[in-house]
């Protein structure tokens, strides 16, 4: 069951920098002539380091567009991580678990909740993109997907995960809009984070400093 039992949030839903992080099917996604189109590099900053995944206009237009629109507008900036499923997922871009305060006592960034974390979104909803004749429905949720997490069909806002490990078995909910192309090893380290067992929210929290958009040149 993928959930977020706060709202029934279907999973859908200073770091050292990498850019070395590419995995063999990011690799093989990027010059293989049959995979998806990629067009925008997304660039996320993390207090564990850098990653970048590029995205599929063509297979998911509206949810590339929403994803930019609201990045441009710095929304993602200083946004958590707030679900953490080892082997399955990262989930964030819930503007209701921001990070914005510092822990005198121990360093460490604390959650400035203003509403139910894990519930938030950009106060609108928009459509899936589930077209199973795009190239990126058929290879599904491979490691290094990048997909919007939802509350049921028809509901996605800006909560979005990255696969951690290829899970063929997800059922086609959730709509695919890039795959993680530099610093995989970046998500992971954030994968493996030490998670409190009631939410799977990180015990230290993992933030977006920025996330930046950019051409996407293979």
């Amino acid at each position: 069951i993928l959930f977020i039992a706060a709202v029934g949030y279907l999973l859908l839903g200073s770091g050292s920098k990498s850019g070395s992080g590419n995995t063999a099917s990011s690799l093989d996604n990027a010059m293989n002539p049959n995979a998806p189109v990629m067009k925008k590099l997304i660039t996320v900053d993390t207090n564990y380091g850098q990653f970048q995944f590029a995205t599929y206009d063509d297979d998911a237009p509206n949810t590339v567009k929403n994803f930019i629109d609201l990045a441009n507008k710095g929304f993602y900036n200083g946004l958590s991580f707030h679900r953490v499923v080892k082997d399955f997922v990262i989930q964030g871009g819930d503007p209701n678990c921001r990070p914005v305060t510092v822990n005198p006592k121990t360093g460490g960034l604390e959650l400035n909740v203003s509403g139910p974390c894990g519930s938030g979104g950009p106060g609108y909803k928009f459509n899936d993109e589930l077209n199973p004749n795009t190239l990126s429905y058929q290879q599904g949720y491979l490691q290094g997907v990048v997909a919007m997490a939802n509350s049921g069909p028809n509901t996605n806002g800006s909560q979005f995960f990255i696969m951690l490990k290829d899970n063929l078995t997800l059922p086609h909910n959730y709509t695919i809009f890039g795959k993680v192309v530099n610093g995989q090893d970046v998500v992971d380290k954030i994968g493996g984070v030490r998670v409190d067992p009631k939410d799977n929210r990180p015990v230290s929290v993992v933030v977006m400093k920025t996330v930046a958009v950019a051409p996407y040149s293979q």
